[in-house]
């Protein structure tokens, strides 16, 4: 009679407290007792049954029976067959079987998949900002959670709207860590925001945290209002400035050579950049340089780039075109180097031969004036011969009148 009494005793206190179940997917909250139905078993004994667990606690297959005691504090079965965990925990989480055989002999197998969870506390928001700068990132706060099980999530919402991390203008930075002793987890969730020029001059924020287990509510904190400061008005903005540089200048390439595109944009952060070939966007990531690699003739063309900046808009550079040289324009790679070694001999030997003739006529001159010199001082010479040959005949002359007039009648 004692035991009966114990026994509906029991029973009562779990219809208040705990679970009493027989489905196939139990979910039980940590720390609550929890009772598993043996279905088909005898409600008195004699009884013919057969606990079977594996969960966290075992190695194998733990076999649990009536006439075989309970385990420790973990688990025990009580008169009418049903299994009894008077306070589950994490590592009671597995599966857990029943075989019984009725008294006309029907076999029959109960089988439960068994999980745990822990409802945390309200979230909270700490290391909350005073206000908000317009234009420039802001640590707006860190949205934190304590003892849940499993880890479930936070999220953090903008005037009742879920906000979505872009790595732009809305970043969140996550951190989950578990108690080494209780299993459970704490959620942290900072959030960083840059509001948008012109926009409202008060942001509310709030952030909830979400089970990870279905058909559970989610917890929100209480929400906050920050003071946006700052002008609520667009500045006015410089356009864009975009250089193409092309390299080699001009973008005339020999074939198989390379040619190099560099979209240089002056602004901050630097902006998303694309390229258009004739008119069409080129399927590339976006990167400020454009390399063409042996080139051919499909890579003729017209060549720009877009820059696509969060404040400005898209801002298109000029255009360049690369074309292929033709096999007489090539440089010093295929046989320019012999013609130039060419005309580098032809203007050595004109030099010599400038040198040789400007020698010739030198000398010619330095001949014709010491000709000159020669004749010149032949000149007085020859005077004194005439001027002796005259004094002779004179002399010859003056006897032979005297004696033609000595000889006269």
């Amino acid at each position: 009679m004692a035991a009966g009494a114990a026994v509906g005793a029991w029973v009562l206190v779990l219809s208040l407290w705990g679970t009493v179940v027989g489905g196939q997917n139990i979910t039980a909250r940590i720390g609550k007792p929890l009772v598993l139905n043996c279905k088909g078993a005898p409600k008195k004994p004699p009884q013919q049954l057969e606990w079977k667990l594996n969960t966290g606690r075992t190695e194998a297959w733990k076999v649990l029976s009536p006439q075989g005691g309970s385990w420790d504090s973990v688990a025990r079965v009580l008169p009418n067959g049903s299994l009894l965990l008077p306070a589950i925990g994490i590592q009671d989480e597995g599966t857990f079987r029943c075989r019984a055989i009725s008294r006309n002999g029907k076999e029959t197998k109960s089988n439960y998949q068994v999980r745990v969870y822990q409802i945390p506390g309200k979230p909270k928001i700490v290391d909350l900002a005073s206000e908000l700068m317009a234009g420039v990132p802001n640590k707006v706060g860190t949205c934190v959670s304590e003892g849940s099980y499993p880890a479930g999530t936070l999220s953090w919402h903008l005037d009742g709207k879920a906000l979505i991390p872009d790595g732009k203008g809305v970043s969140v930075k996550e951190e989950t860590r578990r108690h080494p002793e209780t299993g459970l987890f704490t959620l942290q969730s900072a959030l960083k925001m840059t509001p948008a020029w012109g926009g409202a001059p008060h942001l509310t924020f709030s952030c909830s945290f979400c089970p990870g287990l279905p058909r559970r509510r989610a917890l929100h904190t209480a929400p906050i209002q920050l003071n946006v400061l700052g002008e609520h008005r667009a500045p006015e903005l410089m356009p864009l400035e975009v250089q193409l540089v092309v390299d080699p200048e001009g973008g005339a390439v020999a074939p198989g050579g390379t040619v190099t595109l560099t979209c240089e944009v002056s602004a901050q952060p630097p902006p998303q950049i694309h390229w258009i070939k004739d008119g069409m966007p080129l399927p590339l990531p976006s990167s400020p340089v454009l390399l063409l690699p042996e080139v051919g003739p499909q890579d003729q063309g017209t060549y720009s780039c877009v820059a696509t900046h969060p404040s400005h808009g898209p801002q298109e550079s000029h255009a360049v075109s690369i074309s292929i040289k033709e096999t007489g324009e090539e440089g010093p790679a295929a046989g320019s180097v012999g013609s130039s070694g060419l005309g580098t001999l032809g203007l050595v030997l004109g030099i010599l031969g400038g040198l040789g003739t400007a020698t010739l006529l030198i000398g010619i001159i330095l001949w014709r004036r010491w000709r000159r010199r020669g004749e010149e001082r032949k000149a007085p010479e020859n005077r004194e011969e005439e001027e002796e040959e005259r004094a002779e005949l004179n002399q010859s002359e003056e006897p032979e009148a005297t004696e033609s007039s000595a000889g006269g009648p």
